[in-house]
């Protein structure tokens, strides 16, 4: 019985999204057509860099709020160092080194509040949001820079089989946080820190250093996001961020890690990510109200932290 719980908490969400395109398939013409499935894929992406970052920091049992605002100074940032109609930077690798830099930065910031001062992660990552966000508007000039760099710009532009650069960046990410979490120390211990930080510091493992990397990794990946936001975008916008930080919390979850730490995973992330894009997609070609849909979406939500937790309801378990 024990052995079937656990096939079902594992392999539930994938069975839910196979269901689900299963009923829009049927219940809609268009759904399943490759324009549209690819449509899914495209929109999934970038939701999916920002879902693999958080996972590591949840795993953990601690939480990243900073997303949003890491994402957006990387945006601006990117479309006043990439060629553009407002400054005269035209250099691509100093633009992504600024960019990417500053999410590492940021995440490192966190690693460091969170370890060293003992703050919790929501408190410290709560105020890198505000902070980075508040930059970003700082760096905005008087109008949008509309970024000039072809090179750059063909990231959205430009698909091959039918899907931009972006997806192919985001399975690379994918690709290679699979491959830390399942073959690196740093994957191990975040299990292990999620589940029982208290036995793994008695056991003389470091601890800190993890969770800083971890944060810095996190940080890293939010600024990708939003320079990959200003190739889809096409200017430095300093809200590009915005909306990012929730549903790739909520796929997270859906997907299987706990908030709690200890369980879950890149590839069960990435489940969650397209469980999301699947429902409202699906929603939108039956001819739901847009409103409602935030309504279902919040409602699955529920549903899947209520699902992935209930085995813990005996204890108290929270985001550290």
């Amino acid at each position: 019985m024990n052995l079937f719980r656990s096939h079902i908490r594992d392999r539930g969400p994938l069975l839910v999204l196979l269901l689900l395109v299963a009923l829009f398939s049927f219940a809609g013409d268009d759904f399943a057509s490759v324009d549209n499935l690819l449509s899914i894929v495209e929109t999934s992406a970038i939701p999916a860099i920002a879902a693999v970052g958080l996972t590591f920091v949840m795993l953990q049992g601690s939480i990243d709020l900073s997303v949003e605002g890491i994402a957006s100074v990387a945006c601006i940032l990117a479309g006043l160092y990439v060629g553009n109609s407002i400054t005269a930077h035209h250099d691509l690798g100093v633009a992504l080194a600024i960019s990417l830099g500053a999410g590492l930065v940021f995440g490192v910031f966190n690693g460091l509040m969170y370890t060293r001062l003992r703050i919790p992660s929501l408190i410290v990552t709560l105020g890198t949001w505000f902070v980075a966000g508040g930059l970003a508007t700082y760096l905005f000039p008087s109008r949008q820079p509309q970024i000039t760099d072809n090179g750059f710009l063909s990231l959205a532009l430009s698909k091959h089989f039918g899907l931009s650069g972006i997806v192919y960046v985001a399975v690379l990410v994918i690709a290679l946080a699979w491959i830390v979490q399942t073959r690196t120390r740093i994957g191990r211990l975040s299990y292990g820190i999620g589940g029982d930080e208290r036995l793994i510091r008695l056991a003389g493992l470091k601890v800190d250093r993890i969770k800083l990397i971890v944060f810095a990794m996190s940080g890293l990946l939010s600024a990708l996001c939003g320079v990959l936001l200003a190739a889809q975008l096409g200017v430095g916008n300093p809200r590009a961020g915005d909306g990012l930080l929730f549903p790739a919390i909520s796929a997270a979850v859906i997907g299987g890690t706990l908030l709690s730490g200890g369980r879950g995973g890149v590839l069960q992330s990435l489940t969650g990510v397209l469980i999301l894009s699947v429902v409202r997609d699906g929603l939108l070609q039956v001819g739901l109200d847009p409103l409602l849909i935030q309504v279902v979406e919040g409602a699955t939500i529920v549903l899947a932290v209520v699902v992935g937790s209930w085995h813990l309801r005996a204890k108290l378990r929270v985001a550290k």
